[in-house]
């Protein structure tokens, strides 16, 4: 497995009045970026029904009926509607997730992930 090799920081040597022989490094601390978020969009279709897209919503992405009600609706009304946003691979497994219960159940119903703008 190949790692980066830590810079070296140059040693900043203690005043001679209170230096003892020995040299005290100054330790960085290394900042990481948060994860790249993924949103999780359904897409509109003419064939699967708005009953089974409110179950997947509840089912795989624990909204409530209320909020379930609201996404379907937009997604009808509108074409999409964003689901939820999760890290890559959360959102790629409920992407997985839903697809295969649209397989399942016989319905053509479609969602993809996206990055986050």
């Amino acid at each position: 497995m190949a790692t980066k090799i830590p810079k070296i920081v140059p040693a900043q040597p203690i005043p001679p009045a209170e230096s003892d022989g020995t040299v005290v490094l100054e330790r960085r601390t290394q900042r990481t970026k948060p994860p790249q978020m993924y949103q999780v969009v359904m897409l509109n279709d003419d064939y699967t029904p708005m009953e089974f897209v409110v179950m997947v919503l509840q089912e795989f992405f624990s909204k409530d009926l209320e909020t379930s009600t609201r996404i379907m609706l937009k997604i009808h009304l509108e074409g999409k509607a964003v689901c939820g946003v999760y890290s890559r691979d959360v959102a790629a497994t409920k992407v997985d997730q839903v697809l295969d219960a649209a397989a399942k159940s016989g319905h053509p119903l479609k969602c993809f992930c996206e990055p986050v703008a």
